[in-house]
């Protein structure tokens, strides 16, 4: 199916669209979700249990999400071999920096700005991770050697003190298909 571009969409926001109902309150925004499942809000932990541990195990595959002091947001993927997060203790990780296209956002970004979510994928699983805290950029430490590839150390990377944890709901990744390749698009 095309994409369909609304060409409205390109003028500045005028604060006024027609036909727009704009929602502008968390008071309305509940009422309209409703309360949320008490097994939702128990789910939230602070600290890496077994089974988050094993998910890190068996990820390849994150993505970090940062914002700069003004609250402008980067979403950055990160990759390697499975287990590629460096697990420092129940409330801390470490993630390596393998080289790339040396913009940098990420780390820019938590210079001025520390707060930093993680959102884990394992291909063909179900399960999505999200880890949110604190981060740090480190150019060396212990563990460095831990995290070599090729026998390469990384030159930087990043230490998340976590402040919650908790597994995802999966159902954006059943409507997208995302798993399943008779649902992707060739190109």
């Amino acid at each position: 199916m095309p994409l369909t571009i609304d060409t409205a969409g390109d003028r500045p926001d005028t604060g006024t669209e027609a036909g727009w109902t704009e929602l502008t309150s968390a008071a309305e925004l509940r009422e309209l979700l409703g309360e949320p499942w008490p097994l939702v809000i128990d789910k939230v932990h602070g600290r890496l249990t077994e089974e988050d541990q094993e998910i890190l195990a068996r990820s390849s595959f994150c993505l970090l999400g940062t914002s700069d002091a003004d609250g402008n947001c980067d979403v950055s993927p990160r990759g390697d071999a499975p287990g590629f997060t460096h697990v420092l203790g129940p409330g801390r990780i470490a993630l390596p920096d393998r080289p790339g296209n040396r913009r940098g956002d990420s780390f820019h970004n938590i210079l001025a700005n520390p707060r930093a979510g993680l959102l884990y994928l394992i291909p063909g699983g179900k399960q999505v991770l999200r880890i949110n805290g604190r981060a740090r950029i480190l150019t060396d430490a212990p563990f460095f050697d831990a995290m070599a590839q090729g026998g390469k150390r990384p030159a930087l990377a990043i230490v998340l003190d976590i402040d919650e944890i908790y597994l995802h709901c999966p159902a954006s990744l059943n409507r997208a298909g995302l798993w399943k390749p008779e649902s992707w698009q060739a190109g």
